[in-house]
Order: structure tokens, then sequence, then C-alpha cells
């Protein structure tokens, strides 16, 4: 229906009507308490709307995820109703395509009031506002999940049972969010629609990523799950875990962060590997943050997880069939094999499964500094899984391969933690008993937990060879990496952003950062080198003249 057609009908709005997205002072949603249960924590996702309640239950001892929202009166109810029913003709139109989409359904619930000549308070106009965007712009019943940065995963096992979350703090845990299942089908398929894909009983499963890059698993009715339909959302966040972050949480200690940082700066390839929800990716991500900041990178995902900070950087996503015959399908080997006639310095793939493991090492073997992730529970299975179908890459070309990490989900003192559980060389293959030899550098006590050194380097040992240093130069190397480290870790510097603009001062001047992170505090980005200006065109001509090419 054209503009012209629907405004008269809606009115002009009011410069005397409250702008419903600025905020409101008072909390729109409280919580008392509930019986048989003692509340642990609370925390607001999105202030005065929904509040967070974490409940202990007093018989069995199990945590409770409480999403409290504003309480409607059966006027306020009625109202909600009405004006979600009017307002779906305007949602359609032009004007709603804006980036400020929320001030448009503000000026349009509040236009909506005044046509129904129904005095509203404006805590009420707020309330009506919240439910509306949450439903209309939001992720409707589990908006205020989405907005929880301590939630990793949200999962709806079937209709009519309760929503499980992984909670960062408290680990498995049950909400009191469900759905009836015919509510459920219908919110599938608006979560497909959100990561622009459909979904229906012909093609019941989706894999795709919603529009905060979260990735979404869905299913459709009981075509494929005797449950109903069912979604799982592994969350991603803006703002990726880093280097400061891992050595906070005890993943990693700075002494083995400094040794990463120096391998990567200096094109060794690296595969950590473990079970799910180990850690693997967000290490991958933290530590890709050590590629020289000029240096040419290519990701490849299925969905997009990684995020560099890195302007020389292409994100290579796959894409599915565009038909039922497979026509049109780019799948990651597709990719891989672009990639290398793309120039890159390094090629990062979010985790090999198949034939493009074959492809990524090629790529190995002719030069390019690679990354991944994998499956698997220890350093012979990965190799084993690569040898073997469906990979199957040849045994000699697993040499180009320098370390593996291997990462663990387990407990430390009754709390669940990641942990970097080794780190290995590989040395190549034994001349007389054709099998790999390895190089246990570090291994991860867990009754101590902390991080032993086992060994020297032969990576170490290559790089040593590679720039004219002795083993005095290398040591202090990696005493001044750990050192500023320590100190990002010291002054709370841990966004990427930061990190990024520090490890390129560090690049240019390493004693000048180091000067600048011992003043203390923590600096803004721009004020990490003192001459930000220049970082990125000195480091230009620095891998310029590493890679021999003209600029």
């Amino acid at each position: 229906m054209p503009i012209k057609k629907i405004a008269p009908k809606f009115g002009q709005f009011h410069t005397d009507d409250p702008d419903l997205t600025s905020p409101y002072p008072e909390p729109l949603a409280s919580f008392s308490g509930l019986g048989g249960y003692t509340e642990v924590e609370r925390y607001w996702v999105n202030e005065p709307y929904a509040l967070i309640v974490i409940l202990l239950n007093e018989v069995t001892k199990e945590h409770t995820y409480r999403v409290v929202e504003p309480s409607l009166t059966f006027f306020e109810y009625e109202m909600l109703e009405r004006i979600n029913d009017d307002l779906q003709d305007i949602l359609t139109l032009e004007e709603f395509a804006g980036v400020k989409k929320g001030k448009v359904l503000s000026d349009k619930i509040n236009i909506l009031c005044r046509m129904y000549s129904t005095p509203l308070e404006r805590s009420s106009r707020q309330k009506l506002f919240y439910f509306l965007s949450r439903d209309l712009l939001g992720y409707g019943k589990i908006d205020a999940l989405m907005r929880d940065k301590s939630i990793e995963d949200v999962s709806c096992n079937g209709a009519g049972i309760p929503i499980f979350l992984y909670h960062r703090k408290y680990h498995n845990i049950k909400t009191g969010i469900s759905f009836e299942e015919d509510k459920l089908e219908h919110f599938v398929s608006q979560l497909a629609q959100k990561s622009g894909k459909q979904i229906s009983i012909g093609e019941p499963l989706v894999n795709s990523t919603l529009p905060d890059g979260s990735r979404l698993q869905a299913s459709f009715g009981r075509e494929v799950t005797s449950r109903g339909s069912s979604f799982t959302i592994r969350r991603f966040y803006e703002d990726p875990l880093t280097p400061t972050d891992l050595i906070n949480f005890g993943t990693m200690s700075s002494e083995i962060m400094a040794f990463l940082w120096l391998v990567i700066e200096n094109s060794k390839s690296m595969m950590f590997a473990g079970g799910t929800a180990c850690g693997k990716t967000s290490s991958l991500n933290a530590v890709s943050m050590f590629i020289p900041p000029a240096a040419k990178v290519i990701t490849i995902e299925d969905t997009r997880e990684l995020t560099l900070y890195h302007e020389n950087w292409i994100a290579g996503i796959t894409r599915e069939p565009l038909s039922r015959g497979g026509e049109g399908e780019i799948d990651m080997y597709e990719l891989v094999r672009q990639s290398m006639r793309q120039r890159p310095e390094y090629i990062i793939v979010g985790e090999v499964r198949g034939k493009e493991a074959i492809a990524l090492f090629q790529a190995m073997a002719t030069g390019h500094t690679t990354y991944s992730t994998m499956h698997a529970s220890n350093v012979q299975e990965v190799l084993h899984r690569l040898e073997s179908e469906p990979i199957n890459v040849p045994r000699m070309m697993l040499q180009s391969l320098n370390l593996v990490g291997m990462q663990v989900l387990t407990h430390s003192d009754r709390e669940r933690v990641r942990r970097l559980k080794s780190l290995t060389e590989l040395l190549g293959i034994d001349p007389v008993s054709r099998t790999f030899r390895f190089n246990e550098l570090y291994r991860w006590n867990p009754s101590s937990d902390k991080f032993e050194k086992l060994g020297e380097s032969d990576v170490l040992r290559k790089i040593m060879e590679q720039r004219g240093w002795k083993n005095m130069d290398i040591k202090n190397e990696l005493d001044r990496r750990e050192l500023v480290l320590n100190l990002l870790v010291k002054n709370g510097i841990r966004d990427h952003k930061s990190f990024a603009t520090v490890v390129q001062s560090y690049h240019i001047d390493p004693e000048e950062t180091i000067r600048v992170l011992k003043a203390g505090g923590v600096p803004e980005p721009g004020e990490v080198c003192q001459t930000a200006e220049k970082v990125v065109p000195v480091a230009i001509k620095l891998q310029a003249e590493k890679s021999n090419t003209k600029i």
C-alpha cells in the first residue's frame, strides 16, 4: 500500500509526544523472590525492561535462569494486542527500512495511542514499546537471552520443553521459557528468515548465521526431530576474546602466549584441536591478533565466527547449493583452492573436516602460513584423522604443520574451565620407523592449574637461524613480549581494537610501547603508540621489505 494512503489514516507525530527510545528513569521490571528458591545473582541486560535473576532451588540445588520483564495490566495487554495488529501494515513501509527503526516504532505507537483517544501514562507506553520492539525488531521471547553477554549457547529442544543455556558462570542452566508447538514453528521460521534462509517441511533443516553473527542450527516440525521444532544458537560476540582474556581466564599463560606471538609473527603454521566447546575457535581468533598488521589474511568458514582487526583481510564464507541438484554450491575446498590465487600470507580455516584439508596442506607446502581447528582428543588422533577418510592428507604433507595446541573443557576446583592441555611441535617423520616425532613444549598440570615447560623448541631454533639471532637474543625477545602481555593484563587492556593497536605499536617500536604501558592506567588506542598515524604505513613498508615486494 502506498505511503500517501496510509499517512492520512495515522495523522502526524506531535512534538509533545514522548520519545520512547530515550532512557526511562525508573525500573519497569521488578522481582521480589520465589518460594523454594534462593536468589544468587541479578543483573540487567536491557535496563529498565529486562532483568536476569539467577535462582538456586533449595531442594535440588540446581540453578535456574529467570527473565523478569515488565508486567502488564489487562488494559495494557489489550492495547498491546490492538497496536500490534494496527502496526502490521506500517512496518512494511519504506520509512521503516531506515537505520532508526526504534524511533519510527516510537512515533507510530504515540500516533496510535492518540488515535484511540485513550489516556495512557508514559510508563505504560514504555512497556508497550518494549514488547513491540522486542517482538518486531528483536528476538521475541528470547530477546533478553540474546542480549546477555554471559550466554554462549541457547538451546530449544522441542515444544513445551524449557530452553536451556550455557552460561559462562553457571554453565548448563534451565530457563522458565518454553514455546507451544505452533508458536515454536512460527518462531523457527522467523529465525530462518532473519538469517536469509527458508525452512519448511520440504527443507526442514537450516544452518546459517543470524544478523548479529551468531550461528543458527534449526529443525522444523517433526520431520527430523520427534519432539517438534528445535533450534540451537551459538553466540557470536562483536568484541571477541583477546590474548589478554585467555591469560586472565587461565586458558594459557603469558609465557605460552609470548611464544605464540613470536612464532605466528614468523610464519609458523598451527592447529588447535580438542572436543566440543573447548574453546578452539576462541583461541584461534585470539592468537590471530598476533599476525603482522599489514599481512594479507584470508579466513574461510562455514558460518562466520572469526573477527580480525586487519584491514588487509578477506572473510570467506561457504554457500549452500542453490538447487536440490547441488548446483551453485561453494564449499570450503573451493574457497581454500581459490584463496591460493589471491596471494595470501596467512590462511585461516575455521575447522577442517574433509578434502579442504588437502588444499590447506598444499598451501602450507607452497609457503603459506595456515591456522585451523579440528575435533580430536590428542596429537596422535589429529594426525590419524588427517591421514584417514574422508580427509586423506598424505603423510609427507603433514610435515608442513609446525604446532598443535590441544584444548580441553574440564574442571578445576569444581569450576568448568577451558585450558590449553598441551602445546606440541611436529618434528617430521623418523626415517627408520616412519612414525612422527613429537616435541611437547608445554603441558597443563591439573593439580596445580599451572603450565609446565617440558623442553626446548625446535621452532625457535629455526627462527634464530632465519633472523641471525643468538640464544640471548631470542630469550630477551620472549621476555619482552611476555612483559608486554603482563602489562596489558595489569592495565586491563583487553578489547580487540586496543590490543591490536598495541601489537602494531610493538611491531614498530617495542621499547616505546613498553614505556607507555609501564606508565600505568589504560591508555587509549591512539596513545599506546605516540605516532599512531605512522603505525600502519611503516608496518606496510616492513611487511613489503620482508616479502621483497614493491610498495
